[in-house]
Formats: structure tokens, sequence, C-alpha cells
């Protein structure tokens, strides 16, 4: 018997799930990286009707190039498709463009849109602002190359889980304060967005799957990096940013999972886009926890799905018509 009350579908599945991990050193995640890459099952088989193309792209100044993975649809386009620039999860110390094959094909194919997922530099080899700054520079070259890429310029959006969902909400801002490029949409998906660590759902979750408030103090560590001092950028953690600093972004969709540590900081940061004026869709999934969409099964997991697909296509249409 669980002391949280999951839903009844994942039940099932909770033993099989990790909890509480050791990301103390280098040396203890790069151990993890390779045991989850050996571990991992099967990638998925490429959806049919969608086309994938590996790039590496420039980065900015003398930082290394930034890979880029493409989700085409194969049928040929009367216009322009949208963009969806997606970045994937993993606490900012894991994650691969493999992790998010099945999401990209499925929403490319579902949303007809070109998915172009970002392989960012990861913490703690990599500390704030690596992970970012090859976020922002995948993000100008994906707008830079639309005509190419068959994208329409007007209708990019961004959208990232967990940790990508942090990356996101620092990408609208650091979008924003250089200019461009224009976002018409941000998806936040179980956003990780505040270093503070302070949150009632941060102090009580302690042992839930896949995240807790143990895993998350080893991840903003590593992020912020040895070297930090002082409060850190917005960029690096958004729900620092006032209702003042948040003027000016593209709507959002932010989702919350009810047993997840960050679910309080993304409920947060969804009500100081709304005081700042920004739309703001959120949806609090009852009975549910940080990751439980990697049980795809169970009903909260199906029903999140088939929110996301109708929310982007509603999002990237709308741009479209200029309503």
């Amino acid at each position: 018997m669980t002391k949280y009350a999951f839903d009844s579908d994942f039940l099932p599945f909770l033993p099989q799930l990790p909890t509480v991990g050791d990301y103390s050193t280098a040396e203890k995640i790069q151990a993890m990286r390779a045991m989850r890459l050996d571990t991992a099952p099967a990638p998925p088989a490429q959806h049919p009707d969608i086309r994938r193309e590996d790039r590496t792209v420039p980065a900015q100044g003398s930082q290394p190039a930034v890979p880029l993975r493409i989700y085409s649809p194969k049928a040929k386009a009367s216009a322009p498709r949208p963009c969806i620039y997606e970045i994937h999860g993993g606490g900012f110390m894991f994650g691969t463009l493999d992790m998010m094959d099945g999401w990209c094909d499925a929403i490319a194919a579902a949303v007809d849109a070109v998915v172009v997922s970002v392989d960012y530099r990861l913490a703690p080899e990599h500390p704030f602002p690596a992970g970012i700054d090859d976020c922002y520079s995948g993000l100008r070259w994906t707008a830079d190359n639309a005509a190419t890429l068959g994208i329409d310029p007007a209708r990019i959006a961004i959208a990232g889980q967990s940790a990508g969902g942090g990356l996101a909400a620092g990408l609208a801002l650091m979008a924003r304060d250089k200019g461009g490029p224009a976002i018409c949409f941000q998806l936040l998906e179980i956003p990780e967005l505040d270093d503070r660590l302070d949150t009632p759902s941060m102090m009580a979750f302690q042992d839930t799957p896949f995240w807790n408030r143990p895993n998350a103090v080893w991840s903003w560590k590593h992020y912020l990096g040895p070297n930090h001092r002082g409060i850190p950028s917005i960029y690096a953690a958004p729900a620092r940013a006032l209702a003042k600093d948040l003027k000016g972004l593209p709507s959002a969709y932010v989702s919350t999972m009810e047993f997840d540590p960050l679910r309080d900081e993304g409920l947060r940061y969804a009500m100081t886009l709304l005081e700042a004026g920004v739309s703001v869709e959120l949806h609090n999934y009852a009975g549910t926890f940080h990751g439980s969409a990697f049980v795809p099964s169970a009903e909260p997991s199906r029903r999140n799905a088939e929110e996301i697909v109708t929310i982007l296509r509603k999002a990237l249409s709308r741009s479209a018509t200029g309503a």
C-alpha cells in the first residue's frame, strides 16, 4: 500500500519505478547515464509518415556546435507547416535525443507540424548557461532556416518536459530579451523552475517515483555549478521572475502532477504569468507523479497525451489565423 493516493492505474507499476538516486558526483551521474543506455527499452519504430534527419548547427561564439533532430511529415504540404521546438527533460543531468523519438514522431504526425528536438549540454560537466545557450542557438538556427525546413516562422512553439520545461520557460524569456526568434506558444510540462526548493510540494515529496526532493537538490547544485553565488538568473530559474519580468511572453500551457515535488512551482509560475497578462491554460492532474507519463496505458497519461495534441493544434492554428 502506497502512502500517496496515486491513480489505481499506476499501482501495478510502482515497484518497478526508481525513486531517490545518488547524483552527488559527476562519476556517479556518468555511471547512471551508462546504465540507462544499457537498460533502455528498444526504441519505438519510426512513424511511417514521419521523416527524421539529424543536423549539427552552429552555436554562439566559440561554443560547440549543437545537435538537432528534425521530424518532418512526409506528405507534401500546401503551405509552410508550424514548428514545435522540443527540449527534453532529465533534471539538467540526463537525457538524449533518442528518448524523445516517440513523442516527437507522434506530435509531428498528429499536429501536422515539423518538430525540432535539441540535444543540449548537460550538467555537471556543463553548468548554466551552457544548456540554455545551446537551446537558443538551435532555436535561432531553426527560425533562420524556416523556409528550407518548410516552417512558418510565425508559428514556432517551444515545448519541454521537466528540466526541459524549465529550459523552455527560460528560453521564452531569452528570446524575448534578445529580440527573437519569435515564439508563438510555450508548452511547459511538469517544469523544473525554482532553485529555492521551498514550496510545500517540494518539502513534502521526499520519496516519490522518478523525482523527489533529494534528486532536485542535486539537480540544482549541478546545474547552477560550483562557482554559483547569489540569486541565479531568471533564465536559469524562471520562478525567480516577478510578474513585471514576464510581460510580453507568448501564451502558455502548464501541466503539473499532484504528487510531484515540482507541482507548486509550476502552479505558481502559471499564476505569475497570468498576473503579467500572459494567457495561460493550467492543468493539474490528480493521482499522478512526476514522470507518470512513462506509464502511457494509465488513464491520466492517456488523457494528458490527448490534451497536449489538442492544445498544440489549437495554439498553432490560432497563430495561423492571427486570432
